[in-house]
């Protein structure tokens, strides 16, 4: 080709985006008169699409624009990591190009968190190589465990982006070199109807303000929220106005307190006259204050009653995301609460949290009350960038229909990722389920579900609906060198959370060389629950693994009485407990396992011995807080050895007598572990508990000391009454 003809061509390639830019500006203002936005989808060659999006950047001036990628790759001065996308929550951006063809590839957490940020008017300008989705890209070396290598990984997360991406009427499609497709855009949506607030942005908020600011006595209040609704900017308004009026204290709390920002944003703009005088207080010029309290240290203080009772009041922002237990202390020791949550998105399920804390509710507080915000804030009803999203990382995936129970066998059946990725339906109504079973859901979990190495799913299914589901992953067979390295400190391979965790933590070379299956999810169609759907979907996976040729199959969560009830009830046995609660959840870890062979349960003999020899010790130092129900549970680990005639007499001398009962303790330890192996009626299983709770946590039974004193011979009287000592006379009290 001649020079003359390369130049003509390179000048008509450089009017032609010069037009396509000025038209997808022109289209982004039309989208902000009806306050919409939308995704760009910008594919072909890496640096060519960058140049295209770097022209776009520099055509206008655009509010806050944010380009996120490697900064390496970046054409712009300030490009941030998608690592930091969460730093740009509560933030507005009228463009964000999120380039993920480069050396960074797609992250689907920060690609729905940027989405909440991008204005009314505003784009969200997406990157991708030629052939995307035809294999995986640098990102899926966060999950690629080992041995895997993330490029022998497969793809089937991103194919199906890809798919949905072309198939889309409601995205502008970009590609260099070609063409630039801008869907026809609808009417204006109408305006909604009036309100008075003048803090507040829509009519939902300034009736969610009104009723967080007039919250009544043991009757809590529930707001969900799509994102974007103005959730917690509304938690926000509402304390400054009870602050103003006088309420000593108002504590919030949240998973984190990034997720609080906004909140606390609202309250210093509102309130300049104040002082925030760290990033979880803020002081009222009257003295009042708000304070933040993470789940953990809140949960902490409850216990130690230095938090809650009369008057006082807390607001539970991004609910769904901690465990209900907690939930429901709060709730009793609180009598002015409110709860908030997202319905949709990374912060956890809304909806999952719904139905799991409904009944608690009910039983606690069955005057509560639910709001929900509907109308959006930054953007307007039918946002075309809401939906795309929604529909790209399944933040609104359904709930199957829960169909009847039938007599006889269930049936469950295995089914493969490729299997799965070929069937959109099916895959939306899984995670569905998925979603709403856990507490803590992310976009990142669809991608580990269709390309996770190691990945078993098995399901129980009803007229095409699944009613339950099993994920599970391989674990362990590392060679003995490596077992020794990790076992030693000096390697940490990644992923292999249980086999790894036995082996660095507990010293189990063992556990690390041998091939295991672990637990990753296990949900069941709320409608179907208690009729052993997760008991059988569990029994013919272990019987797959062991045909198999595995060792051991186990499972790792937060040490919560029922669940853990639930997996001793199947034969799986405590073999390791963290030594810190989580912030986010409040709860303590706990794995369990059940041998598959004789090389399993040899190694799990050996755990079980390791973990019952530390217990005691634990309890009485880094475990001194775990919850008495969990506690009682646990003494079952422990060797059963029947009490002698000694301790026999000792406890009767505590519960009949007045022997001391802390030069007793031995004795007491010794009848509440055993005491753990009796079938007790409700009233002696929590005199049991608490039992329990003082001889190895020394955990008073109330403040005051012969109160507690008191309570405690009744609790030992009981036990000694429930199962009579043949050795030794019957005290007389």
């Amino acid at each position: 080709m001649c020079p003359s003809r390369c130049i003509d061509n390179q000048a008509a390639g450089i009017a032609l985006r010069a037009k396509q830019t000025a038209a997808l500006i022109n289209y982004a203002t039309r989208l902000g008169r009806r306050r919409w936005r939308t995704l760009v989808w910008l594919d072909g060659p890496a640096e060519k699409a960058r140049q295209q999006a770097a022209e776009l950047w520099e055509a206008t001036v655009w509010q806050t624009p944010l380009w996120v990628g490697d900064e390496r790759e970046s054409p712009v001065s300030y490009c941030l990591s998608a690592r930091k996308a969460r730093t740009r929550l509560g933030a507005e951006h009228q463009l964000v190009i999120v380039d993920v063809g480069g050396h960074q590839g797609l992250d689907p957490d920060a690609l729905g968190a940027l989405a909440g940020t991008v204005c009314a008017g505003g784009l969200l300008v997406v990157i991708t190589p030629s052939n995307w989705g035809a294999q995986p890209d640098p990102d899926y070396a966060r999950f690629a465990d080992y041995p895997w290598l993330w490029e022998s990984l497969t793809a089937h997360y991103l194919a199906r982006l890809a798919r949905q991406l072309s198939e889309a009427n409601t995205i502008v499609r970009w590609s260099v070199g070609g063409g630039l497709s801008l869907p026809k855009l609808p009417p204006s949506p109408s305006i909604g109807l009036p309100w008075e607030d003048a803090d507040c942005l829509t009519a939902d908020q300034a009736r969610a303000v009104t009723a967080l600011v007039g919250l009544k006595r043991r009757r809590p209040l529930v707001i969900t929220a799509d994102r974007g609704r103005g959730k917690s900017a509304a938690l926000g308004i509402a304390c400054v106005r009870l602050l103003t009026k006088g309420v000593p204290q108002v504590v919030v709390t949240a998973p984190r307190i990034s997720a609080v920002e906004s909140l606390f944003s609202r309250v210093t703009s509102l309130c300049p006259e104040g002082r925030r005088v760290s990033p979880g207080r803020f002081e009222h010029p009257n003295g009042s204050n708000l304070c933040f309290l993470a789940p953990d240290a809140l949960t902490e203080q409850v216990h130690q009653a230095t938090l809650g009772g009369s008057g006082s009041y807390l607001l539970v922002d991004e609910a769904a995301a901690i465990p209900a237990a907690l939930l429901a202390e709060w709730l009793a020791a609180f009598p002015r609460i409110a709860f908030a949550t997202t319905v949709h998105g990374y912060e956890g399920s809304g909806r999952g949290f719904a139905l799991r804390f409904r009944e608690v509710l009910n039983r606690q507080a069955p005057q509560w009350r639910a709001l929900s915000l509907e109308a959006p804030i930054r953007w307007s009803a039918g946002d075309p960038l809401e939906t795309t999203i929604q529909s790209l990382l399944l933040l609104n995936a359904p709930l199957p229909i829960a169909q009847a129970h039938h007599e006889g066998e269930t049936v469950t059946i295995a089914v493969t990722q490729a299997q799965l990725a070929k069937q959109e339906g099916l895959l939306e109504k899984l995670f569905g389920l998925l979603v709403q079973s856990h507490y803590r859901t992310t976009p990142s979990d669809l991608r580990q579900l269709l390309d996770g190495p190691g990945t078993t799913l098995r399901m129980v299914v009803a007229e095409a609906e699944p009613q339950a589901v099993l994920v599970a992953r391989e674990e362990g067979g590392f060679d003995a060198p490596l077992a020794e390295q990790v076992a030693r400190g000096e390697r940490r391979p990644q992923g292999h959370l249980l086999a790894q965790s036995l082996a660095a933590h507990s010293g189990s070379r063992e556990a690390l060389t041998a091939r295991w299956r672990r637990v990753v999810r296990i949900a069941t169609h709320p409608k179907r629950r208690r009729e052993g759907l997760a008991r059988q979907l569990l029994s013919d996976d272990m019987s797959n693994a062991d045909e198999q040729g595995l060792a051991l199959y186990g499972a790792t969560f937060g040490a919560e009485e029922a669940l853990l009830r639930f997996w001793r009830s199947l034969g799986f046995v405590p073999v390791r407990l963290g030594v810190t609660r989580e912030a986010a959840t409040g709860e303590y870890a706990v794995m369990v396992a059940r041998a598959l062979n004789e090389q399993g349960q040899a190694i799990l003999t050996a755990l079980q011995r390791g973990f019952a020899s530390s217990l005691p010790s634990l309890l009485a130092f880094e475990l001194a807080t775990l919850p008495a129900p969990v506690v009682a549970l646990l003494l079952t680990s422990l060797p059963r050895v029947p009490l002698s005639n000694a301790e026999q007499q000792t406890a009767q001398d505590v519960a009949f007598a007045h022997r001391d009962p802390a030069l007793a303790r031995s004795a007491l330890q010794a009848l509440a572990r055993e005491a753990s192996h009796w079938p007790l009626d409700a009233e002696s299983g929590l005199a049991h508990q608490r039992l329990a709770a003082w001889a190895f946590q020394n955990q008073p039974f109330a403040k005051a000391h012969s109160d507690s004193m008191r309570r405690l011979r009744d609790a030992t009287r009981q036990l000694v009454e429930q199962h009579a000592f043949p050795q030794c006379p019957r005290a007389v009290k």
